[in-house]
């Protein structure tokens, strides 16, 4: 389990899925999903198994990104980049260090999206229980992710 001092004060790495496409997301020291907060070992066991797939598509870096973070670099993108040439949606969160504001930014986007019916059973078993309803886009707010 990841207590609240531990996510207000790590930048976690966690995922989410709108039922079809699977998104990745740094916390910024924010507050996690319940679903999320509740098991470091499936997170950590979700965070191994994505780590090793290959890349598998090309990506697009969100033409809005110096507009929404200023200063965009190789270094900031590095992580959000190679979960996106998975198949991952890559998410961060939009103002860093406040808890309680769940707004995420897109930083990559895949162009051949993972999807839920690639993964394997014990994957899918554990990010189904950290959904969000509505499509990925370019903003979210994730205060409804269960």
């Amino acid at each position: 389990m990841y207590s609240e001092i531990e996510q207000a004060t790590l930048d976690i790495d966690w995922f989410f899925t709108n039922n079809s496409e699977i998104a990745f997301a740094a916390s910024g020291s924010g507050k996690l999903s319940a679903s999320v907060a509740k098991s470091r070992e499936d997170l950590e066991l979700v965070f191994s198994w994505f780590e090793d797939l290959p890349e598998r598509c090309d990506i697009i870096i969100n033409p809005e990104l110096k507009k929404i973070v200023g200063r965009v670099t190789d270094m900031y993108l590095l992580g959000f980049v190679v979960m996106a040439y998975k198949g991952l949606f890559a998410y961060d969160k939009t103002r860093p260090c406040r808890f309680l504001d769940f707004d995420y930014h897109l930083v990559a986007s895949p162009v051949n999206p993972l999807r839920l019916s690639e993964l394997p059973l014990e994957i899918l078993t554990i990010l189904l229980k950290t959904k969000f309803e509505g499509e990925m886009s370019p903003l979210l707010n994730t205060v409804s992710i269960q």
